[in-house]
């Protein structure tokens, strides 16, 4: 490959988007944001690229290795490329608006990532997502999980299923614990959410500041998923442990209010899963179509706290361009043809029609329109000196 040809490589798991595909995006993002807005949630516009303090304050090791870093010509400071937006519009919540009561705000803008979240995802997602903050009931985790399963219905999305877990059962079984270190903490937690018995039991005999209640209730974990009888076994398993029992009671009705409002809905549950247990403080959710991670959420009312301002909050965010591989392709946007011209009557009748809503493609002088994103099935002709739309008969190749 020659040198010339290298230079117009796009780096690893980055893409441009093509027209089709592109229209079907965009599509969808004034969809969610109209969805959003009729839950009355607020757009906000977070900056692609913040002090790095400030971005990744509060958000983890894992958000940090996640972050393209550079450095600010104007001030030699490091900045970050957002690998999430949720925490800015903690901040924005916090320092910005400063409500005292409920604040519903949403957001659509790219993100980046130094390495995918998954084989053949893009490193620049499309994120969406909603966020509402000032309310510690369970109401605002059902709002959220109701709003996008209403997206995800109105986007094409036919048999959605909802996955939950709530990070504040392992804590409250390792609140009294003494574990050795961080990195230790970090290995546990991926023993459970891996379900590796041996491993888990390794780390557990390692660490002599966990109780053998506590040790027993996190080997049982690893038995506790599936669907709703998941959660009357946790209670059995788990009687000893009020911050658990406390937070299976908010599954329960979670799930309960899902299926009652949420339309037709598959629920399940896995009380060992830790994704983004640095991040969430209470319950988190998944919703799948087709076997493919379609959007995720929770509660994470500690996000705001390294603003100066700890306010309860909950929210989702999924990848439009994610989403839009998991959907079939859109049929070709119907459109007018119409010659190329000067003529005042031309230009009113194609002004018209567009002011009706129609896209009128221009054949420009010497051209034929290639069309690809559009299906030219009319043209503008002249009849009787009226401009006047008619079928257009298409002739086999």
């Amino acid at each position: 490959m020659s040198a010339w040809s290298s230079s117009w490589q796009l780096p690893d798991q980055i893409a441009d988007v093509l027209p089709s595909e592109a229209r079907h995006i965009e599509e969808l993002r004034r969809l969610f944001l109209d969805t959003a807005r009729s839950y009355g949630y607020e757009l906000v516009m977070p900056p692609l690229l913040e002090h790095l303090e400030s971005l990744l304050t509060g958000t983890g090791e894992a958000l940090d290795l996640q972050t393209f870093k550079l450095v600010d010509q104007l001030s030699g400071r490091t900045l970050g490329l957002r690998a999430d937006t949720t925490p800015q519009v903690a901040r924005i919540d916090a320092h910005l608006l400063n409500r005292t009561g409920v604040a519903r705000l949403c957001y659509c803008g790219p993100v980046l990532h130094t390495r995918a979240e998954r084989p053949h995802a893009t490193r620049e997602p499309l994120q969406f997502g909603a966020e509402i903050f000032g309310h510690a009931g369970l109401e605002a985790d059902l709002e959220v999980q109701l709003l996008a399963l209403e997206g995800l219905r109105a986007a094409g999305i036919g048999t959605l299923s909802v996955d939950m877990a709530d990070v504040r059962i392992v804590s409250s079984l390792l609140a009294d614990a003494r574990i050795s270190s961080p990195a230790a903490l970090a290995r546990l937690h991926a023993a459970l959410a891996d379900k590796d018995a041996s491993e888990l039991a390794s780390l557990l005999a390692a660490e002599p500041g966990i109780s053998t209640a506590s040790a027993d209730g996190l080997k049982a974990l690893l038995q506790l998923y599936g669907d709703e009888q998941v959660l009357s076994d946790a209670e059995r398993a788990l009687k000893r442990v009020p911050g658990a029992l406390q937070a299976i009671e908010g599954m329960r009705w979670l799930a309960t209010q899902v299926r009652h409002l949420g339309g037709d809905v598959k629920l399940g549950f896995d009380l060992a899963d830790l994704r983004g247990y640095a991040y969430y403080s209470g319950t988190r959710f998944a919703i799948y179509g087709d076997g493919a991670e379609l959007a995720r959420g929770g509660r994470y009312d500690e996000v705001g706290a390294v603003f100066g301002r700890r306010r309860p909050a909950a929210g989702f965010s999924l990848d439009l361009k994610e989403l839009v591989s998991n959907l079939p392709a859109r049929s070709l946007r119907a459109a007018v043809r119409a010659p190329w011209g000067v003529d005042a009557g031309l230009r009113h009748a194609i002004a018209s029609l567009r002011a009706q809503g129609e896209t009128v493609a221009c054949v420009l002088p010497g051209h034929e329109h290639e069309v690809n994103e559009f299906d030219c099935d009319r043209e503008l002709v002249q009849a009787a000196g009226l401009w006047v739309v008619q079928s257009l008969t298409k002739t086999s190749a």
